[in-house]
């Protein structure tokens, strides 16, 4: 079992590998980097907004403190020296609450502050991540651009691989087509095949042909010859003189021309 769940293990690391883009994965990093500056700005908006709160109301028990104040002495300034005790002691509870209220608005500044330095200080972060992400990137597209080229003009990727494997195919079945050809056309030539249309003919049999034919036109010639040559022979038995004679002599050589 431990054995089959690492061969699982490595095979799916393996199919991640495969389907992981680093471009992909930098800019995932980068939004959520982004998120949490974010939050943080969000944080640094929430903690002034509560220090602003605190200022107003520190405002109002101070204002409420003068007031109290200013009573007392009229008070006082009237003979009423028991109006006066009460409006000090209530001054004094409203200085206790300005007293905590103050405590507070110290801790919420310097919170905001804190707040406000780590957030210059993730956004200086984020920029330089953003920087270096481009970069990496454009040097990664870059990189993969020239290694299909470079597999492109060595015949190794997938696609020039299948149309190397076409053209060679292709080549060697003209190849194969051009040595068949060539094997049946030196077959008939010396014989070894029939060919059964009849339109082919070896050198030899081609040779016996024309001399046959050769042969053929000079008997027909010498039987023309011999019927001219009896057809004269009557002429001048019928016209018993010699210029019918003359006349055979000048068609002979007429025809001897020809021959």
């Amino acid at each position: 079992m431990k054995r089959m769940g690492m061969i699982f293990r490595a095979k799916a690391n393996k199919a991640l590998d495969r389907a992981e883009d680093p471009r992909e994965t930098l800019d995932y990093s980068y939004q959520k980097q982004l998120e949490l500056l974010q939050k943080v700005r969000r944080g640094v908006a929430d903690v002034a907004t509560s220090r602003k709160r605190l200022e107003l109301q520190l405002n109002q028990l101070r204002g409420q403190s003068d007031k109290l104040e200013d009573q007392g002495k009229k008070a006082l300034a009237l003979g009423r020296e028991d109006l006066a005790r009460e409006a000090l002691t209530r001054r004094a509870g409203l200085q206790q609450q300005v007293t905590d209220l103050e405590t507070q608005h110290q801790t919420l500044q310097g919170e905001e502050e804190k707040l406000t330095l780590a957030a210059q200080r993730l956004q200086a972060k984020v920029d330089a991540f953003r920087t270096r992400k481009e970069t990496i990137k454009a040097t990664y597209s870059a990189a993969q651009a020239q290694t299909r080229i470079g597999e492109a003009f060595s015949g190794i990727s997938e696609e020039m691989g299948d149309v190397g494997m076409a053209i060679q195919r292709a080549e060697d079945r003209t190849q194969e087509l051009q040595a068949r050809s060539g094997a049946i056309d030196e077959l008939l030539a010396s014989g070894a095949l029939d060919d059964v249309t009849g339109t082919s003919k070896d050198s030899l049999t081609a040779e016996l042909d024309r001399v046959s034919g050769d042969a053929g036109v000079e008997l027909e010639l010498e039987r023309m010859k011999a019927e001219l040559s009896g057809g004269s022979t009557e002429r001048q038995a019928l016209e018993g003189g010699a210029g019918g004679a003359g006349q055979a002599e000048q068609q002979n050589p007429r025809f001897d021309k020809q021959q």
